[in-house]
């Protein structure tokens, strides 16, 4: 359980733009401390929940201390593996969905950390998906994770690029993804 958060941080836990969260820390409505030396700021847990009481934001992303997990697949098998996997880990809360429809609703509701994306969905392909988030700045702290079978080199290169932060391609090993999950959450 994290003690200490950085604005980045706080910002996903709230469900805000980090510069919302830097507003109120300068402003004085979010106590914390800058690191000496440095322009950074951090927040202790105990002031973020005072801040998210305050403003009536749900303490339920800090309270769990679950990282939240947003899979959007077509493959029902795969879906449920992935799910399966994580839920057993017991360091995520997950979510589905199985269109770019439905991935969007459910980022809105659910405010995932992490998206782990299909290349190739029904209703639109990765890139669409990942630049549509990357252009919404409510959304700059989601990293997502591309997850595909059918992707060239070229193509990897170009969601790297519309701001998917790692790729891994199907079939996948589970203690890779889980390996890739973490990384990308700087979970230890």
């Amino acid at each position: 359980m994290k003690d200490l958060f950085t604005t980045g941080e706080a910002a996903g836990i709230c469900r805000v733009s980090q510069q919302t969260i830097i507003r109120c820390f300068d402003a004085g409505r979010l106590k914390g401390f800058l690191v000496p030396g440095s322009r950074f700021r951090r927040i202790p847990r105990q002031n973020l929940i005072k801040f998210m009481k305050d403003n009536k934001i749900p303490l339920d992303s800090i309270e769990s201390g679950k990282r939240k997990v947003l899979i959007v697949d077509d493959d029902a098998e795969i879906v449920e593996l992935i799910v399966e996997v994580l839920e057993r880990d017991g360091r995520f809360e997950v979510k589905t969905a199985s269109s770019g429809y439905e991935a969007g609703i459910a980022t809105q509701r659910f405010r995932p950390e992490l998206i782990l994306l299909d290349y190739m969905l029904p209703d639109v392909n990765g890139n669409v998906v990942c630049q549509t988030i990357r252009r919404n700045p409510e959304f700059e702290n989601i990293k997502i994770i591309i997850v595909s079978g059918v992707v060239k080199e070229d193509e990897i290169a170009q969601l790297l690029k519309s701001g998917a932060e790692d790729f891994i391609r199907k079939p996948f090993n589970i203690t890779e993804l889980t390996d890739k999950i973490t990384s990308v959450l700087q979970m230890k």
